[in-house]
C-alpha cells in the first residue's frame, strides 16, 4: 500500500506526457492516490483525457484558471464526484511570448505583467478558496511549482522572475490562512526540464547544458525526481511541513561559484 493510498489528489496543470504535473500524477498514482485532472481546451482535452485514462482516472474537467466560472464549476464537480479533496497540484503558468523575447526592460508591458501574475500567481489564490470548503476536516495539502527566478536573474525569463516571486509569497500566505484548517501548502523549486512550457523560454539549451555542468549532482533533474518530492510534500509523511519551498535542482541553487570540469583536481 502507498502512502498516499485513500487521498484523492485534483492535478491542475498537465499539457503532456512532459509535462511536470504528469510526473506529479505518475508518482501519486504509484502510491496510492485517486486522480482527477482538469485540461484549459479542447485541444488539451485531446491530450489529457487519454493520459487521465492511463491511470485509471475517468474524472476530467475543462478549467482555464482566468474565468471564475470555470473555477466554480471544476470544484463543484469535485464536489459532487468525491465530496471531498485531499490534494491540490497548481502547475499553471503562462507569459506572453514577447515577454519572454528580448531583455527583461525591453519585453516587459503593463499587460504583460498582468497576464503572467494573474495565470501565474493569483490562480493559486483563486483554486485554493474553492479547495478549503472540500478539505474540512482533512489533511489537506496544496502543491505548486516555482523556478530559482523568483529569487535570481535568469536569462530570458525576464517577467515570470516576478510572477513566480509572487507565487512564492502565495505560498507564504496561504500557509498561514490555511495552516489553522490543517491544510499546508508549499511549492517545488524545480530545475530545468525539456517540456512544453519550458520550450518558450530563449536559451533553454544553454540553462539545461550549464545546470549539468555546475549543479552539485553534475545532471538535470527528470519528471520522477519532481514527481517523487511532490507525492511526499502532499503526503502525511510531511505533516509537519507548510509554507516551504523545496528546491528540486540537482544543488545548482546552493552553488556560488564553479569552476570548468577540466580544472577540478
Amino acid at each position: 500500500m502507498g502512502f498516499l493510498a485513500g487521498k484523492r489528489a485534483f492535478i491542475v496543470g498537465v499539457a503532456t506526457d512532459r509535462s511536470i504535473a504528469w510526473g506529479i500524477a505518475q508518482a501519486m498514482h504509484r502510491e496510492g492516490a485517486e486522480l482527477a485532472f482538469s485540461y484549459v481546451n479542447d485541444k488539451m482535452k485531446e491530450r489529457v483525457e487519454p493520459l487521465a485514462h492511463s491511470l485509471g482516472s475517468s474524472l476530467t474537467m475543462p478549467l482555464d484558471v482566468t474565468i471564475d466560472e470555470q473555477c466554480d464549476a471544476a470544484f463543484e464537480q469535485l464536489r459532487r464526484e468525491w465530496g471531498e479533496l485531499d490534494i491540490l497540484v497548481h502547475a499553471v503558468a503562462y507569459a506572453p511570448r514577447e515577454a519572454l523575447t528580448g531583455t527583461f526592460l525591453e519585453a516587459t508591458r503593463r499587460e504583460g505583467f498582468r497576464v503572467a501574475h494573474e495565470v501565474s500567481s493569483y490562480s493559486l489564490t483563486a483554486l485554493a478558496q474553492r479547495a478549503q470548503p472540500l478539505m474540512a476536516g482533512r489533511r489537506g495539502a496544496l502543491l505548486t511549482l516555482t523556478y530559482l527566478g523568483a529569487v535570481r536573474s535568469i536569462p530570458g525569463y525576464n517577467v515570470m522572475g516576478l510572477a513566480k516571486a509572487s507565487l512564492e509569497a502565495n505560498v507564504r500566505f496561504l500557509a498561514a490562512d490555511l495552516g489553522p484548517h490543517g491544510v499546508r501548502v508549499n511549492a517545488i523549486s524545480a530545475g530545468p526540464i525539456k517540456t512544453l512550457a519550458a520550450a518558450g523560454i530563449p536559451g533553454f539549451r544553454k540553462m539545461l547544458t550549464r545546470v549539468a555542468e555546475v549543479a552539485p549532482l553534475r545532471r538535470n533533474v527528470t519528471l520522477e525526481d519532481v514527481g517523487n518530492a511532490a507525492a511526499f510534500l502532499c503526503s502525511d509523511l510531511a505533516a509537519g511541513i507548510t509554507g516551504e519551498i523545496l528546491y528540486v535542482d540537482s544543488g545548482f541553487s546552493t552553488v556560488g561559484m564553479s569552476f570548468p570540469l577540466e580544472a577540478e583536481g
